[in-house]
């Protein structure tokens, strides 16, 4: 049985557990972790390495799993996928909206039905729009005319249509984004940076986390800030309260 921290703030921050060292080393983070943050996000990197126990690991430490390893292939092979998901008890889950608006649905559909029949609570099926890594000058090269926000907001609609609980989308894009989908649209926001810079980043569209929820982010995502810091618990204490200070001033 999994439990969130109580503080509104908390529950809403994400550590990106992006390690490959070994189990052990990414269950001591999850125990350092575990009482300063919401959930735990599980990419590519930890879940190739580690393979599912690292998520059933984590959830018998008593926290929740946000399952970042954006399927993306034809529908039904994400719909099984998507169950898949479900059976490791994730709280969230992520596709690429780029795959299509059956795709999505199909997805968000095969969740309902696992769910339904189980008597389960569904976890949050979300579409990545346009990742934070990638700028107007990327989307260009890739083919895409319609420019970043444009782009986020045509995926971002076909995937609350197709039935995606909500996004991953840039800080930047929040606002955009709650405006066109609805106040119960989740938005994941990745690419949360503090004052300090991070070696190396490789984020293009990056905002502190205060920017982000005031902006409209639900959920923010951070990884190397926290991990990278001398004090990560700590380090995970400060921007919860930058998650406070940007949920008290939203306009109402």
């Amino acid at each position: 049985m999994t439990t969130t921290p109580s503080d509104p703030a908390r529950r809403r921050l994400i550590f990106a557990l992006d390690v490959g060292d070994g189990i052990d080393e990414a269950l001591s983070w999850v125990r350092r972790l575990r009482d300063h943050v919401g959930l735990f996000k599980v990419g590519k990197e930890a879940f190739t390495s580690l393979g599912p126990e690292i998520v059933h690991r984590i959830r018998q430490e008593g926290a929740e799993v946000f399952l970042d390893l954006k399927f993306h292939d034809i529908p039904n092979t994400v719909a099984r996928a998507a169950e898949a998901a479900c059976g490791l008890g994730v709280s969230m889950f992520n596709v690429h909206a780029s795959g299509g608006r059956r795709m999505i649905a199909d997805a968000a559909e095969a969740v309902r039905r696992w769910s339904g029949e189980r008597g389960e609570d569904p976890p949050v099926v979300l579409a990545v729009t346009v990742l934070t890594s990638l700028d107007g000058k990327d989307l260009e090269e890739i083919g895409f005319s319609l420019g970043v926000e444009g782009m986020v907001l045509r995926l971002a609609g076909m995937a609350r249509d197709a039935g995606a609980g909500g996004v991953v989308a840039s800080p930047h894009d929040a606002a955009a984004i709650r405006k066109a989908c609805g106040k119960d649209f989740v938005i994941v926001t990745p690419g949360i940076r503090g004052a300090d810079a991070v070696s190396g980043d490789d984020q293009k569209r990056a905002w502190s986390a205060e920017e982000a929820v005031r902006a409209g982010a639900d959920f923010v995502v951070v990884g190397r800030p926290i991990r990278l810091a001398r004090d990560p618990a700590a380090e995970a204490d400060r921007i919860v309260q930058q998650i406070g200070e940007g949920l008290s001033k939203r306009p109402a």
